[in-house]
C-alpha cells in the first residue's frame, strides 16, 4: 500500500546574504515573502524517497551531493531516494561561491533543516490514493530567444523590438496536477508547470510566482497544501515582447515585477483549479528511485579567445559596461559567454551530470541538474512508460543551460553560455528515458 507523507518549513536566509541569478552582485535587504521548502514522503513499506520543492535559484551538484547525504543520514534513507528540485527562483540565496560568496553557515542550516523536513515528512507518512489531471496555461510562458531580420538570433530583444521576426520554438503551455488524497491528512496537490522564476528581481528575498500558486490554490480549497515544481524551462521567460512596457495597461496589469508575478501564480493556480475536480484515478505501486551518471562533452573554448575572454571580463567586473560592444541582453551574453570560457580554460575534457528519477505507482519525477530547454522535457514526458511524469528543472545540481542542438549553431544567451557541447539535451531526454523504463519494469 502506498503511504504518503507531507512536511513544510521555512528556509528564509539571513539578510545580508548574496542573492544568485545575475552577474552583478545583489545582497539581500528585506523579505517580500518567506522562501519555503515543502517535502513529500512515498513509502511502499519497504522503499522510501523524499522529494523537495525548495525555494531556491539551484545547488551545485557538489554542493547538492553534501546535502543528500545530511538528508539521508538524519532521515535513515539511501542518499539516492534524497530528490532537491529547485523552483529557480532569482530572488533566492547564493549556495555555492561562483561569482558572489556563499554563507556556509546559511547552507549548514539550511541542510539540516531539510533533514528535518525529511523525518517529519516519513513521520507523516498515511495510506494514500492519487489522481490526476491536466490543464493547459496560456499567455504566461513565452519563449524568449527570437530569429531577428538580421537573420541573428537574441534572448530577450526587448519589448516591441521592430526587428523580431518570429520566436524560436513554441511554449509548453500543459500544467500536470496531482491530487494525494491521504487517510486522516491534508490532501495534497502538486502542481507543475515550466517557465522562468525572474520576473520580481530585486534585493528582497522572495519564493517569486511559485509562492503564489501555492497560496492561491491553497487559498482556495480548505484542507489542502499545494506543492509547485517547475518543469523545463531553460527557454522561456514571462516577457511578452508584443506588448508596450510602458502603456496606458500596465498600470493595472505590469509586465514584470511582484504584481504580475501574483498574476502568473493566479493564472497558473487557476488552470488547475479548473481540472482539480476531473482528476482521474493514477494507479499506485512500487516506489523506486535512481541516480545515474551521465558523462557530456565539455565545451571547451579556443586558446586564442581567452584574452578577450578576460578583457570583457575586466570590464564588466570594473563597471565598464558600455565599453563593451553591444546593448541590452547582448551585453549579458557576452559576459556570460567569458566567463564560461575562463571557467573552462583548464578544465577536463568531459563533464559528469546526474539525472534523478523518484517513483511511485504510475507517477514519476525527472530530475535535471540545471536549465534545460523546453523540449527536454516534452521529450521526457513523451517518452516516458509511465502514464504521468513531471520533468523537474534545477534538480540535484545545477550545472547550467541545457540547449537543443540546434540553438548551439544559432547562437544566443543560453547556447553561448552554456559548459556543454551541442547534444547534451538530447542526451539527457536520452538517459531519463533509459531510466525511467528501468525502474518502470
Amino acid at each position: 500500500m502506498l503511504k504518503v507523507g507531507f512536511s513544510r518549513i521555512d528556509i528564509t536566509p539571513p539578510l545580508g546574504t548574496y542573492m544568485q541569478g545575475y552577474f552583478s552582485p545583489r545582497q539581500a535587504d528585506g523579505i517580500l515573502d518567506p522562501l519555503l521548502a515543502s517535502c513529500i514522503a512515498f513509502s511502499d513499506g519497504e522503499r522510501t524517497a523524499v522529494v523537495f520543492s525548495l525555494d531556491l535559484i539551484g545547488i551545485g551538484q557538489s554542493v547538492s551531493d553534501e546535502a543528500r547525504k545530511i538528508i539521508s543520514e538524519m532521515a535513515h534513507i539511501s542518499a539516492d531516494a534524497v530528490f532537491l528540485a529547485c523552483t529557480h527562483t532569482h530572488t533566492g540565496p547564493v549556495m555555492k561561491t561562483v561569482l558572489f560568496p556563499h554563507n556556509p553557515v546559511y547552507n549548514a542550516y539550511c541542510f539540516a533543516r531539510l533533514g528535518s523536513a525529511a523525518m517529519a515528512a516519513i513521520d507523516d507518512l498515511r495510506p494514500a490514493k492519487m489522481l490526476s489531471a491536466r490543464g493547459c496555461v496560456k499567455n504566461v510562458a513565452f519563449i524568449r530567444r527570437f530569429r531577428m531580420k538580421d537573420g541573428t538570433i537574441r534572448t530577450n530583444p526587448g519589448y516591441l523590438n521592430p526587428n523580431i521576426r518570429t520566436p524560436i520554438s513554441t511554449p509548453d503551455e500543459m500544467l500536470q496536477l496531482v491530487r494525494i488524497i491521504r487517510e486522516g491528512g491534508e490532501e495534497l496537490a502538486l502542481i507543475n508547470f515550466q517557465v522562468h522564476p525572474d520576473v520580481i528581481g530585486g534585493t528582497k528575498w522572495s519564493a517569486d510566482f511559485p509562492g503564489f500558486v501555492r497560496r492561491t490554490f491553497e487559498g482556495a480549497v480548505p484542507g489542502i497544501r499545494c506543492i509547485y515544481f517547475n518543469g523545463a524551462q531553460g527557454d522561456t521567460n514571462h516577457i511578452d515582447v508584443s506588448r508596450d512596457r510602458n502603456g496606458p495597461d500596465t498600470e493595472t496589469f505590469p509586465v514584470t515585477g511582484y504584481k504580475h508575478s501574483a498574476y502568473m501564480g493566479r493564472a497558473i493556480a487557476g488552470a488547475a483549479l479548473a481540472v482539480y475536480d476531473t482528476a482521474q484515478p493514477l494507479a499506485d505501486g512500487k516506489v523506486s528511485f535512481a541516480i545515474d551518471d551521465l558523462i557530456v562533452p565539455a565545451n571547451l573554448p579556443k586558446p586564442e579567445d581567452i584574452p578577450r575572454a578576460k578583457h570583457l571580463i575586466e570590464l564588466h567586473e570594473s563597471g565598464r559596461d558600455a565599453e563593451i560592444p553591444e546593448s541590452g541582453m547582448g551585453v549579458t551574453t557576452l559576459v556570460a559567454e567569458a566567463y564560461r570560457m575562463v571557467r573552462l580554460e583548464h578544465a577536463a575534457p568531459d563533464i559528469l551530470l546526474r539525472l534523478s528519477s523518484v517513483t511511485a505507482g504510475d507517477l514519476a519525477f525527472a530530475g535535471i541538474p540545471g536549465e534545460p530547454f523546453t523540449d527536454v522535457g516534452r521529450g521526457i514526458k513523451e517518452a516516458s512508460p509511465y502514464s504521468f511524469t513531471i520533468p523537474c528543472c534545477v534538480t540535484n545540481g545545477s550545472e547550467g543551460y541545457f540547449p537543443m542542438y540546434s540553438a548551439f549553431a544559432e547562437g544566443g544567451y543560453e547556447a553561448r553560455s552554456s559548459r556543454f557541447c551541442p547534444g547534451v539535451a538530447e542526451e539527457i531526454v536520452a538517459g531519463h528515458t533509459r531510466m525511467l523504463r528501468r525502474l518502470h519494469g
